[in-house]
């Protein structure tokens, strides 16, 4: 009997396991069945690029990256928003062989040089976006030229590549991606991801969501960081899906739901932080904007990177009309580890952040035994997403890694259906919207600015971000040290979510009977 053309759309569209091995053959399906189906809609005109183009650009860009002398191990970093030369760029980087580090554009030039120098990287490829600014590796602008009709060429002239040992001889043709972990700028720990973390990592994002050919989504998170360059990017490019660039690449609010209805999105993925903007807006937004995600194409909204209050949620349900399923992930374990399900599938529990994903998840109490069912411990992860380790650091790798077994350094609980609820951080970090900010590096940071003594830094609750960064500052007397001053410092020297929110010029710090900083009274005095 034949099938109804309808029923066939339907299956075409529907979730099927993925056929990918890593970056290298992430767009082989789609090109062999379905080569002129959209996976792209970028620039400012919304154009559409399908599966063969986007493919064949990334094949031009391998070549060109070959024929520079750049061999199968290499490391490449790549400093872009989020744009067509990025995608290019990456899958481009991965079918030569090389090991691709994004970075972030925004951060001062000092911390891309210390990164790059720490990767090794060979040369570093830039979008349009990226900075002018001196690098320790062969700077090579790469620019995708896309018309109006979905006709693209890529326009790239690698020079010469400078002879430099791999970091620590670690990384192989294995590897496929470096990203740098967010607790620090200048420090930053490097995670290399191998192809199989990554398959692995895309396999259970979309069997969690149902990813397919009929979802489209909109790119909100930077893809530099795990959550959008996983979850938004490759989960739909190897699902046959549509992924729509914002003009500029990069998020905005006043264009977000024209974006969603130019691609019917049927999803999208955020930071809490995001969400909270989103739904202020919704309050004064015209009520067809208002209307958008109540219809039939939005099948869910996701929030990862830090948590979201049980409030904020259901007011985003409510008004948007559409489930909320809270996620969590780590760089450390490509991306998610677990998830709430979609609901027809489980049901969603108030402030869990879900099951796990393809991937086994312990709370452990401080002697590493596994805690009751309610009980608060330390999360560890272990599974096919999990790395093997940091790149050149052994021993932050055997305190992390142990066992095959990552020691997340957060607090949850699970209950006796296997659902995790975070509870709180070990470390100190301070988590603005999702960027984990480290008080050292501020601090270290505001020591060196002139007139400045002593700088102590906290975090400040705030209710769209979540956290904010405070610090209180003890100036040299006479020295006539004030707050615009050593805001101007900072912003010179430190990512622009680094930079203090609040500057307290105190008389002094508060401190231990040792004689350490007492972080727990400078948050009492004023972290409120």
């Amino acid at each position: 009997m034949a099938v109804p053309a309808a029923a066939s759309v339907r299956d075409a569209n529907r979730y099927r396991p993925l056929e990918v091995t890593g970056l290298v053959d992430l767009l082989d399906r789609q090109v062999r069945e379905r080569p002129y189906a959209r996976a792209l809609v970028v620039t400012g005109e919304r154009v559409q690029l399908s599966y063969g183009a986007l493919s064949a650009l990334a094949q031009d860009v391998a070549a060109r990256l070959g024929g520079a002398g750049l061999r199968p191990g290499d490391a490449v970093g790549l400093i872009g928003a989020n744009t067509a030369e990025f995608v290019v760029g990456l899958l481009g980087a991965a079918r030569a062989g090389l090991v691709t580090a994004p970075l972030d554009p925004s951060l001062p030039a000092p911390q891309l040089a210390v990164r790059l120098d720490a990767l090794a990287a060979r040369a570093v490829l830039l979008d349009p976006s990226a900075p002018d600014a001196a690098l320790p590796a062969p700077a090579w602008p790469l620019r995708v030229d896309v018309s109006r009709a979905g006709t693209a060429a890529v326009v790239l002239e690698p020079g010469a590549v400078p002879q430099v040992p791999r970091a620590a001889a670690e990384l192989s043709r294995r590897d496929a991606l470096v990203l740098f972990t967010a607790g620090t700028s200048a420090r930053a720990k490097m995670v290399p991801l191998t192809h199989a973390n990554v398959a692995a990592s895309l396999q259970n994002i979309c069997a969690t969501y149902e990813l397919g050919p009929g979802d489209a989504t909109v790119a909100v998170m930077p893809f530099f960081h795990g959550h959008g360059l996983f979850a938004a990017l490759l989960a739909s490019l190897a699902s046959g899906g549509c992924v729509l660039l914002p003009a500029r690449g990069r998020f905005s609010a006043g264009t977000f739901w024209d974006d969603m209805r130019a691609v019917d999105a049927t999803w999208f993925t955020a930071v809490p932080a995001i969400h909270e903007i989103l739904l202020e807006r919704s309050e004064r937004a015209e009520r067809s904007e208002r209307e958008y995600a109540g219809g039939q194409t939005l099948k869910f909204m996701r929030s990862c990177s830090a948590p979201l209050n049980t409030a904020t949620q259901r007011a985003l349900e409510r008004t948007f009309g559409a489930p909320l399923l809270s996620a969590y992930g780590m760089t450390e374990s490509s991306h998610q580890a677990t998830s709430e399900p979609l609901p027809q599938r489980g049901a969603l529990r108030q402030g869990s952040v879900g099951r796990p994903t393809g991937v086994e998840v312990r709370v452990v109490d401080r002697s590493g035994r596994s805690c009751p069912v309610g009980v608060e411990g330390e999360v560890w992860v272990q599974g096919p997403t999990v790395a093997g380790g940091y790149l050149g650091d052994g021993e932050e790798s055997a305190r992390t890694f142990v066992d095959g077994w990552l020691h997340t350094g957060d607090l949850g609980v699970l209950d006796a259906d296997g659902y995790l609820s975070l509870t709180g951080r070990i470390k100190n970090l301070i988590n603005r919207g999702g960027e984990k900010i480290s008080p050292e590096h501020v601090e270290d940071i505001l020591a060196g600015c002139p007139g400045v003594a002593e700088a102590a830094v906290f975090a400040v609750p705030d209710p769209v971000y979540g956290q904010r960064v405070g610090a209180a500052v003890v100036v040299r007397e006479g020295d006539g040290a004030g707050r615009e001053e050593i805001l101007r410092y900072c912003r010179d020297r430190l990512a622009a979510f680094e930079v203090p929110d609040r500057i307290e010029l105190v008389a002094e710090l508060p401190y231990t009977a040792k004689g350490g900083l007492d972080r727990k009274a400078l948050q009492a005095r004023y972290g409120v």
